[in-house]
């Protein structure tokens, strides 16, 4: 992400980044935005191309917000936000970017004749129901034009504010193809208070998981990311299924962390802080770069999908599973500790 894509409409000279120039900066004070600035910005474009060299299973996305105040410390995002001379830490989670014309942006893009109604993903680089939308309502004007549009597209979020538009889900879901899923990685409460401080907790998250498949709207669980040392024991990976079981959740896959620049910093910062025993496991087992060795991203996707057999996920006549599942044929290989 570029400022070349949020710039506005000028008098046909070079303009500098937005935050240098026209955006509006505006801070409130209330206890869930202290602390906080958000820059309104008028998108010249919000429906954006995936690059071609990218792993994801979609092309297109929109993202009507940077930065996030969920304070993942781990967020693959981060690095965007130095793009817009900002830093990938602190900033990132108190500096957010609105692009306050996205409803009208999406309207315009899907109507143009180029488009061909591909499916669009949301909420795949920061949140789009993250603390902000609350005030800005700016989902609501995109679910409406891609209703309009009968486009087909799904979201990704931390954040139990999408149940405020489920009526304009289920409109959608009459007309298009729409599904959902919350981001899970982890049931430890206290861990979540630590490592996503801005988000609702975990078990939160899976009550909403389950209004959205009571209302017919599909919502799986991606655990992600599982966090190495902190929530990938055996225990922690079947608890963790288990709720999402009951929560009725129609898939669940996992992913483990990886560390990409500028989150890998802020990442690294947080566990000397809070886990200052695990930096040298850490170093050990992230030396070949972002992400953890494939051996061990095997094993932890392998027995999750073993524990999600086991217990069910995807079928709807329960939500509660009818046994526990059988327990890993080498527990100690699931842990590098």
């Amino acid at each position: 992400m570029r400022w070349d894509h949020l710039r506005l409409d000028g008098d046909g000279g070079p303009e500098p980044p937005l935050i240098e120039r026209r955006a509006v900066a505006r801070t409130f004070d209330t206890p869930e935005f202290r602390g906080m600035t958000f820059y309104e910005v008028h998108a010249k474009t919000i429906v954006n191309k995936v690059p071609e060299a990218s792993r994801l299973p979609f092309r297109w996305t929109i993202n009507p917000y940077r930065g996030c105040s969920h304070a993942c410390p781990y967020c693959y995002a981060r690095r965007t936000h130095e793009y817009l001379d900002l830093d990938s830490g602190a900033d990132f989670d108190s500096r957010i970017v609105v692009k306050v014309n996205a409803a009208e942006r999406v309207r315009a893009e899907l109507a143009a004749p180029r488009w061909r109604g591909e499916h669009i993903a949301m909420g795949t680089n920061v949140d789009c129901y993250q603390r902000a939308e609350g005030r800005y309502r700016l989902m609501p004007g995109i679910l409406a034009a891609l209703t309009e549009a009968a486009n087909p597209f799904s979201i990704l979020t931390k954040g139990s504010l999408i149940l405020r538009d489920l009526p304009l889900l289920e409109e959608a879901a009459a007309r298009t193809r729409v599904s959902a899923a919350v981001s899970v990685g982890s049931v430890d409460r206290d861990l979540g208070r630590l490592v996503e401080p801005g988000a609702p907790p975990p078990q939160r998250r899976l009550e909403v998981c389950a209004a959205l498949n009571d209302a017919g709207i599909g919502c799986g669980v991606l655990m992600g990311p599982v966090i190495p040392y902190l929530s990938d024991s055996p225990a922690q990976l079947e608890a963790a299924v288990r709720q999402i079981a009951e929560a009725g959740a129609t898939s669940v896959s996992a992913i483990v962390l990886h560390l990409r620049p500028g989150a890998r910093e802020w990442f690294l910062s947080w566990l000397r802080e809070h886990h200052p025993e695990l930096v040298a496991p850490y170093a050990r087992l992230y030396r070949g770069g972002a992400y953890a060795p494939r051996e061990y991203q095997e094993r932890i996707t392998a027995r999750v999908r073993e524990l999600a057999a086991a217990y069910g996920v995807g079928g709807r006549a329960s939500h509660r599973p009818a046994a526990p599942p059988p327990p890993p044929a080498r527990p100690e290989q699931l842990t590098l500790l």
